[in-house]
């Protein structure tokens, strides 16, 4: 199995910002390594090297083929533009790379389909890069989202995650170019709403998304900010809204007939070695409605590795039990991912169409 000394050796497919974080998750992960960066200009990628101190044998390619050619490359991380992933995750399939691909990870649906069938019809692994999935409190909060006494039924879900740019990045950043990043807002911030919520309903697909009035575009129509509805034919609902415009937020609250789920920090946690949630049961207020009984619990879970880094061991052990054992992919990430997208496509479909319904079809 994949370790130290025996790692799953990752290329690098571009020298994206958040690359240093994922580049530098890799150092800290025990089974993984990067063995080589590629990046359209040689130069860029030997200093992508240098700057985020990856080991002197790191390999600087001067084009993303060089990487996918380089017989030491046993994976491949692509944080390339949305507009790229077809090509490139295709070639690295072919090239037989297990994929770990930045979100969103395609324009629509067809295209991710593409991308995972070129994965799955050559045994490799696919993972999308949401980290937060991997933090060990995801898992803590899921066990009382399934106790029955402490939670309940699911009702209904919010989600929000928003972040005010400068005027720089609404001229020239990627995720505002409709030639490269075509989702916007959507795509960049609105993927880790629609995945918690998801995750929060047992990624039980909703009936149907309709987009809210108000959303907020760029002169080459690309989202800045937008949200949504969506509902469930047994009566439960969610909404959330993902901006490029707004303060600094990340709120989760998750509702159900005896117990709510609330955390402010769910994509990327206030501190790296520990996060919290609060949890409340049988809520009411006390006489005279001076207070509530009883008070929510606060629950903190530590870890040693932050989330980035628990995700590349995750994906590293599953790269390598392929590798060293024969194993097959997990096909839950493509499940979770496929639905992800799914659901964006549809919000996408609604701001198209006026905001009317637009039904979630797999």
């Amino acid at each position: 199995m994949a370790d130290k000394a025996n790692p799953i050796r990752f290329g690098i497919l571009g020298c994206a910002t958040i690359a240093r974080k994922v580049s530098r998750a890799i150092a800290l992960a025990p089974n993984a390594t990067v063995v080589a960066v590629g990046s359209r200009s040689l130069d860029k990628a030997q200093r992508f090297i240098a700057d985020n101190g990856l080991p002197p044998a790191t390999r600087a390619h001067g084009s993303y083929e060089a990487v996918l050619d380089d017989p030491a490359v046993d994976a491949v991380y692509v944080p390339l533009p949305t507009s790229l992933h077809v090509r490139w995750v295709v070639a690295a399939a072919e090239h037989g790379k297990h994929v770990l691909l930045e979100k969103p990870t395609a324009l629509c649906a067809a295209d991710l389909d593409r991308i995972q069938e070129a994965c799955r019809s050559r045994g490799l692994q696919f993972m999308d890069s949401t980290m937060w999935m991997h933090h060990p409190r995801t898992a803590q909060m899921r066990k009382f989202l399934l106790d029955p006494n402490r939670f309940g039924q699911l009702k209904a879900i919010h989600s929000s995650f928003t972040f005010c740019v400068d005027p720089d990045f609404l001229q020239n950043d990627i995720r505002v170019k409709p030639d490269l990043d075509a989702l916007g807002a959507l795509g960049d911030v609105g993927w880790y709403c629609i995945r918690s919520i998801l995750w929060a309903a047992d990624y039980e697909l909703p009936k149907a998304a309709i987009a809210h009035h108000g959303c907020v575009k760029n002169q080459a129509g690309i989202i800045l900010s937008c949200g949504a509805t969506l509902v469930w034919d047994d009566g439960k609902d969610a909404s959330f809204h993902c901006s490029f415009l707004s303060n600094l937020t990340n709120e989760l609250c998750v509702m159900g007939t005896r117990g709510t789920l609330h955390l402010s920090d769910f994509v990327i946690p206030l501190e790296e070695t520990l996060a919290k949630f609060r949890f409340a049961t049988d809520s009411g207020f006390k006489e005279l409605q001076t207070g509530w009984h009883p008070l929510p619990s606060e629950h903190v879970i530590s870890t040693d590795l932050p989330q980035e880094a628990l995700m590349i061991q995750e994906f590293a052990r599953l790269a390598g039990s392929i590798r060293d054992s024969g194993c097959k992919p997990d096909e839950k990430w493509h499940t979770i991912t496929r639905k992800t997208q799914l659901v964006l496509d549809a919000v996408k479909e609604s701001i198209e169409k006026g905001f009317e319904p637009v039904n979630v079809t797999g």
